[in-house]
């Protein structure tokens, strides 16, 4: 199972409430509802455990994805997840995509 992390900023004007509100009642029944998709989440960075500054990113979301090859090659292209994308690109900047494997 691959995991996939994105971290992102949002976009100015973009409040956190306004954002979190459409997460829940759009990103996630939309994501969750994907067959390859076996879990999702949305996580709003609070700050740095250690050390002082900006931790460069306002969210970070992970997904497990059992068959990465299917959802990249099928779904991602489909209509369902680039209807999701084009409100994701409004409300953020920066995403950063990046698979994960475990190390065992």
């Amino acid at each position: 199972m691959a995991k996939v992390m994105i971290h992102y900023t949002l976009k100015p004007g973009v409040t956190h409430a306004e954002y979190q509100e459409w997460v829940r009642t759009t990103d996630y029944p939309t994501m969750r509802g994907i067959a390859r998709v076996a879990a999702f989440s949305n996580h709003r960075v609070r700050g740095l455990l250690m050390g002082e500054g900006d931790a460069g990113m306002d969210y970070v979301e992970i997904f497990d994805i059992p068959d990465l090859d299917g959802f990249v090659g099928e779904d991602m292209p489909g209509p369902v997840i680039q209807g999701i994308m084009g409100d994701f690109a409004s409300r953020v900047e920066n995403p950063v995509f990046i698979v994960l494997d475990e190390v065992v």
